[in-house]
C-alpha cells in the first residue's frame, strides 16, 4: 500500500525573533493594505513606500530583507498575503533569486490553505524566472520548505501538495525531464508524490508520444514503493497499445490480478481502444461483448471506439452491427456514434446510407455539426455531384445552421468546378459578414478556380488581395499558380515563378515540378514538358511519376510505359497513382501483355498493387477474351490475400458464359457464395443469359431435348435471396423464350414485368415486337411499336427491318392463300379441253404477276 509520511504542522506566529516586527506593521499600514482594496496606482505606491522609507530611514534593501517576515506573518489571511506578495513583486521589493525565502513563505501559506490554483500560478512564475536565472535551482526552494518544517515532526500534507502542484506545472509545460529529475530528487527526502500526480505525469508522457520514457518511469516508481491504482494500469495498457505490443497490454490484467487491483472500466476501454487503433477492431468488439456478458461496467465510449475502429478499417457492416447492438441494449446514441459511421459511408461513396443515418440522427433530436456536414459535402464532390454540393450547402445555410470555413471551402471548390467562380467570390462577402476569417485555403481555392476558367488576371488579383491581407502564400498556393500558368499555355511564366518563389523564401518542391509537367502535357505541350523534365537535375519519384502521368494525359501510352520501364530498371518505381493511370490506359488500349508486365514489375519491386489494379487487369483480359490469363491472375489475386468483390466475380462469370464454359461459370458462382460474397441482380442476369443460350444451343443440336431447369432454379433462387429482378433480367428471359419458340411464356413474362411496375426499355420492346413479327402478328407488333414511340423510344434499324420483313411475310401469306386455292372443275367442263387450256393459261399469267409482285416488295 501507499506509504504515509508525516510532516510537522508549521505554525506561523508573530514571534519576537522577527527583526522588524514593528516596522512590518507600520509598513502594512503605510502601504494602505486592506482586504477589500489592495491595488493602487504604481505612482502612489511608489510615493507611499518612498515616504515611509525616508521617514523611518529604511532602504529598499531593508524591505527586501523584511519581505519574508511580512508575508510569513499573514498565515491566517492568505488573500492579503497574496495581494501583498504581488505588490512587493511589482515594486521589486522581492528580489530573485536571492530572496527565494519570500516565495517559500507564500508557498507554505497556499499549501496550508489548499489554494492549488494560486500555488500553480506561483510555480509557473518561478519556472519562468528560473529560465532568466540559470543559477537558480528549484530544489533550493524545496530545501527551504523541508528545513523549515522537517519531515519527521508532524503533518507533511503541505509539502506533498507543493510537490504535486510543481510537478503538474512542469508536465503542463511539457518539461518532462525537469519533472522526472525533481521527482527522483525528492525521493531522497523520503517523499513520493501522490499517485494521482504520478498518473498525470505518465499519462501526459504517453499522450506526447514519449511512451518508452513513460513505461520506464512507471517501472522505476513501482520499485520505489508506488502502489498503482486502476487508472495507472489503464495508462500502462494504453502505452503498450501505442507501441503495438498487444500481448504486453493483455498481460497488464494479470499483473493487476496479482496486485489485488480490480480492473476498472477505464482499463477495459483503454485495451479496447488500443486493439481498435491497431486495426483489430474485431478483437476489440469481442472484449466489449465479453465485458457485457460478465457485467463489467463499460461506458458508451467503449462502443464509440469500436465503431470508430471498424469505420477506419472500412468494415462498415460490422460498425453498423455495433450501432444496432447499442440500440438493442438501450444505450443512448450521441453525435460521436453517428459521426464515424457517416464518415465511413461517405468515404465509400455510399451517399444514400450516409444521408439515411444523418436523417435518423436528426429525427432523434441529435444536432448535426459542421464536421458531419463537411463529410457529406466532400462525398458529393468526390462523386462528381458538384451542383448538389451547392444545393445542400444553400439548404443548410437557410436552415440557420452554422457552417465553418471548411464547409465554405468545399463549396468554393464545387463552384469553381462549375465555372461559377464569381458566385464563390460573392460568398466571400457572406463569410466576412459573419466575421469569418478567410485563410490561405480559401484564397488558394479561388485562385485555382480562376485559373480553371482561364481568368489569369482575376487569379493574380486574388493572389494580390491575399498578400495585402497579411497572408503569406505557402507552397500549395504557388503550386496552384504554377499548374494554372502551365495549363493556360504560360509555360515560361510558370518557370519564372520558380525564381520569384525563391525570393519569397519558398523553395519549389517536387509537387511544383509535377504541376508544371502535368500542366504542360494537359495543354498538349508535351515537347515543352519533356524539355522541362530533362532540365531538372534532381528528378525525384514524384517528378518521374508526373511525366508518366503527362504522357498518359497526352495519350502517348507507349512513351509512358517506356519511361516506367526505365525507372524500374534503376530499381525504383513511379507513384501508385501513376501506375494505376498507366495500367488503365494499357487496358483501354487492349495491350494486356504490357499491363501484365507492369504488374509483374511492381511485384518484383515489392510494390503491392491495389485491389482495384488487379480487378482492372482481370476485366481487360476478360474483355479481350484472354480467359486463361484472367483466371490465373484471379487465382493469384486470391493467394495474395485480396478477396475479389461481386463485380470481379461477375466479370469472370460473364466471360465464362460468353465463351460457353457454363460449368466453370457455375463453379465460380458457387465459390463466390461460399466465401460470403452475395451475388447481385447483375450476377444472376449473366447466369440466366448464359443458361438460356446454352439451352438454345442444345435444342438446335438435339431438337427433341429442351432444358430450362437451370433457368428456373436460378429464377427461384433470386426470389429466395430477395433479389428483385430488374428490366434487364426480364428482357434476358423474354428474349430467351422467344428464341426457344416459347412465345407464350415470353408474353407472360412481359405482362408480369409490367404488373411489377417495371417499364420495358428499348431492348425489351424490340424483342417482343420481333417475336410478333416472326409469327406474323403484325397488329400486336404495331400496337407495341406505337406504345414504344409514345414513350420517346426510337426503334433501331434492326427493329425497323424486322418490322418490314414481318409485313412482307404477312402479305405473302395472304396473297398465297388467295391465289393458291385448290381448283376442282366440274365433270361437264372436263370434256371441253379448249376451256381447260384457256383456264390454265389464265392461272399461269396470274402466278407470274404474283411472283413479280413478291420480288418487288421483297
Amino acid at each position: 500500500m501507499w506509504l504515509s509520511f508525516k510532516f510537522p504542522i508549521i505554525k506561523f506566529t508573530h514571534s519576537s525573533k522577527f527583526k522588524f516586527k514593528f516596522a512590518s506593521t507600520a509598513a502594512l499600514a503605510h502601504f494602505n493594505v486592506s482586504h477589500t482594496n489592495f491595488s493602487e496606482s504604481e505612482d502612489s505606491s511608489s510615493s507611499s513606500s518612498s515616504s515611509y522609507c525616508s521617514s523611518n530611514n529604511i532602504t529598499k534593501d531593508n524591505i527586501k530583507e523584511e519581505s519574508f517576515h511580512i508575508v510569513k506573518s499573514l498565515q491566517n489571511d492568505p488573500s492579503l498575503a497574496f495581494s501583498l506578495f504581488t505588490q512587493l513583486k511589482q515594486q521589486q521589493f522581492v528580489g530573485f533569486p536571492e530572496n527565494i525565502s519570500t516565495y517559500a513563505a507564500i508557498i507554505r501559506i497556499f499549501c496550508y490553505w489548499g489554494l492549488n490554483r494560486r500555488l500553480d500560478s506561483v510555480f509557473h512564475d518561478l519556472i519562468a524566472l528560473s529560465k532568466q536565472h540559470p543559477s537558480f535551482e528549484i530544489h533550493d526552494l524545496f530545501e527551504l520548505l523541508v528545513d523549515d518544517g522537517g519531515v519527521n515532526g508532524g503533518n507533511h500534507n503541505y509539502m506533498l501538495r507543493a510537490i504535486d502542484v510543481y510537478l503538474k506545472a512542469c508536465v503542463v509545460l511539457k518539461m518532462f525531464d525537469k519533472a522526472i529529475d525533481f521527482l527522483f530528487r525528492t525521493r531522497r527526502h523520503g517523499v513520493v508524490p501522490n499517485i494521482l500526480t504520478c498518473n498525470f505525469l505518465i499519462n501526459r508522457m504517453v499522450e506526447s508520444g514519449k511512451v518508452d520514457m513513460a513505461l520506464a518511469i512507471y517501472r522505476q516508481l513501482k520499485r520505489l514503493g508506488l502502489c498503482p491504482n486502476h487508472y495507472t494500469y489503464g495508462i500502462v495498457i494504453k502505452a503498450f497499445c501505442k507501441k503495438c505490443e498487444l500481448k504486453e497490454a493483455a498481460y497488464v490484467f494479470k499483473e493487476m490480478e496479482k496486485a489485488g487491483v480490480r480492473p476498472h472500466s477505464y482499463c477495459y476501454t483503454a485495451y479496447i481502444e488500443g486493439l481498435c487503433k491497431n486495426m483489430r477492431s474485431d478483437l476489440g468488439y469481442e472484449v466489449l461483448q465479453a465485458c457485457r456478458r460478465e457485467n463489467v461496467p463499460v461506458d458508451l465510449y467503449a462502443y464509440i471506439v469500436v465503431i470508430r475502429g471498424f469505420c477506419s478499417e472500412m468494415k462498415l457492416d460490422e460498425a453498423e452491427r455495433v450501432y444496432l447492438d447499442m440500440e438493442k441494449k438501450g444505450l443512448v446514441c450521441q453525435v460521436d456514434v453517428y459521426s464515424p459511421l457517416i464518415y465511413g459511408y461517405c468515404k465509400s461513396h455510399n451517399l444514400l446510407k450516409a444521408l439515411a443515418l444523418h436523417e435518423a440522427m436528426l429525427s432523434r433530436g441529435i444536432k448535426t455539426n459542421c464536421v458531419i456536414v463537411s463529410y457529406l459535402l466532400q462525398c458529393l464532390v468526390e462523386m462528381g455531384l458538384t451542383m448538389e454540393v451547392v444545393e445542400l450547402f444553400k439548404e443548410l445555410k437557410e436552415s440557420g445552421m452554422f457552417l465553418d470555413g471548411v464547409a465554405y471551402n468545399i463549396v468554393f471548390s464545387a463552384l469553381c468546378k462549375l465555372e461559377k467562380v464569381d458566385d464563390a467570390v460573392d460568398m466571400v462577402e457572406d463569410m466576412k459578414a459573419k466575421r469569418m476569417v478567410l485563410d490561405i485555403k480559401h484564397y488558394t481555392t479561388l485562385i485555382n478556380g480562376y485559373f480553371l476558367r482561364g481568368k489569369l488576371v482575376d487569379a493574380f488579383a486574388m493572389f494580390k488581395e491575399m498578400k495585402e491581407k497579411g497572408l503569406k502564400p505557402d507552397i500549395v498556393t504557388y503550386n496552384v499558380i504554377a499548374a494554372g500558368l502551365s495549363r493556360n499555355g504560360q509555360a515560361h511564366d510558370a518557370i519564372d515563378l520558380l525564381d520569384y518563389m525563391e525570393t519569397q523564401g519558398v523553395k519549389p518542391n517536387s509537387i511544383t515540378h509535377k504541376m508544371i509537367i502535368e500542366g504542360l502535357c494537359s495543354a498538349g505541350k508535351v515537347v515543352e514538358a519533356e524539355a522541362y523534365f530533362n532540365s531538372l537535375e534532381d528528378r525525384s519519384i514524384e517528378v518521374y511519376s508526373a511525366m508518366v502521368n503527362g504522357y498518359c494525359e497526352a495519350n502517348l501510352v507507349g512513351k509512358s510505359y517506356e519511361l516506367f520501364l526505365n525507372l524500374s530498371n534503376q530499381g525504383d518505381i513511379s507513384k501508385e497513382g501513376s501506375c494505376f493511370k498507366l495500367l488503365d490506359k494499357l487496358c483501354m488500349a487492349g495491350d494486356i501483355h504490357k499491363a501484365i508486365m507492369l504488374l509483374d514489375t511492381m511485384l518484383a519491386l515489392n510494390v503491392e498493387p491495389s485491389k482495384i489494379m488487379y480487378s482492372k487487369v482481370i476485366a481487360a483480359m476478360c474483355h479481350d477474351g484472354k480467359l486463361e490469363y484472367a483466371r490465373s491472375l484471379f487465382d493469384f489475386f486470391i493467394k495474395k490475400g485480396f478477396m475479389p468483390d461481386v463485380i470481379t466475380y461477375t466479370i469472370m462469370i460473364n466471360t465464362y458464359c460468353r465463351m460457353n464454359y457454363l460449368k466453370e461459370a457455375h463453379e465460380l458462382f458457387e465459390d463466390m457464395k461460399r466465401k460470403g460474397i452475395k451475388p447481385d441482380v447483375i450476377t444472376y442476369t449473366v447466369l440466366l443469359d448464359g443458361n438460356l443460350k446454352a439451352n438454345l444451343r442444345r435444342h438446335f443440336l438435339s431438337p427433341s431435348g429442351k432444358r430450362t431447369g437451370d433457368v428456373s432454379s436460378l429464377w427461384m433462387e433470386m426470389q429466395k435471396m430477395e433479389i428483385t429482378p430488374d428490366v434487364v433480367s426480364y428482357t434476358v428471359l423474354i428474349d430467351g423464350q422467344i428464341r426457344a419458340a416459347n412465345f407464350q411464356d415470353a408474353i407472360s413474362l412481359f405482362d408480369e414485368m409490367v404488373d411489377r411496375g417495371l417499364q420495358p426499355d428499348t431492348v425489351t420492346y424490340s424483342a417482343m415486337i420481333s417475336g410478333f413479327c416472326i409469327r406474323g402478328h403484325m397488329e400486336k407488333a404495331h400496337t407495341l411499336l406505337k406504345e414504344m414511340s409514345s414513350k420517346g423510344m426510337t426503334p433501331g434499324s434492326d427493329l425497323i427491318l424486322a418490322f418490314k420483313r414481318g409485313i412482307v411475310k404477312a402479305r405473302k401469306v395472304q396473297f398465297r392463300k388467295r391465289f393458291e386455292l385448290p381448283f376442282v372443275p366440274s365433270l361437264k367442263y372436263i370434256v371441253h379441253g379448249k376451256f381447260l387450256r384457256k383456264l390454265q393459261s389464265k392461272l399461269n399469267q396470274v402466278k407470274t404477276n404474283a411472283n413479280v409482285f413478291l420480288q418487288v416488295i421483297d
